[in-house]
């Protein structure tokens, strides 16, 4: 089957045409987007920004989402050109589990914010447990980022 998905027509567009940069310029944005909000949010939570009121952090979520969705298109468009290559580099492994743990936790801290961010207004604080998850979330979203960095460069070794 990954046989056949790497010689699928998209696959094979992707490989050659212009897709394979057209994807990795989308997955591009789409890191720089999740992690460039979540290092807005981070700092936040930490005391910088004191301008931005908590509650307004809400607002960037639904942002991060859509950008994680066309990583996910991305990421899987430009996993089809290569599907058991991929599969058998640790790094790519390590990577997509980061994904996987990253919007877990993603979603726990939008309920954290929903439930919480008008409380830390009023108290002018963050919660210990805001604090804790929205540290995770933004240190979880960063090592997706190295991870898939890494998967480029360690993971080419494996992948010619």
């Amino acid at each position: 089957m990954l046989e056949w998905l790497a010689n699928s027509p998209y696959a094979l567009w992707v490989n050659q045409s212009f897709g394979w940069p057209l994807a990795l310029t989308v997955h591009a944005f789409g890191n720089a987007i999740v992690v460039g909000l979540m290092a807005i949010i981070g700092l936040r939570l930490y005391g910088f920004f004191p301008g931005i009121p908590y509650n307004s952090l809400r607002s960037l979520i639904p942002y991060i989402w859509v950008a994680v969705f066309f990583q996910v298109i991305s990421g899987f468009t430009l996993w089809m050109t290569k599907p058991a290559q991929y599969l058998a580099d640790g790094m790519f492994e390590m990577k997509f589990t980061l994904v996987v743990v990253a919007a877990i936790v993603m979603v726990f801290f939008q309920r954290t914010l929903r439930e919480e961010a008008i409380k830390w207004d009023a108290a002018g604080t963050v919660s210990s447990r805001g604090l804790k998850i929205g540290t995770a979330s933004c240190l979880l979203w960063a090592a997706v980022l190295i991870g898939g960095r890494l998967t480029a460069y360690l993971g080419s070794l494996y992948l010619q």
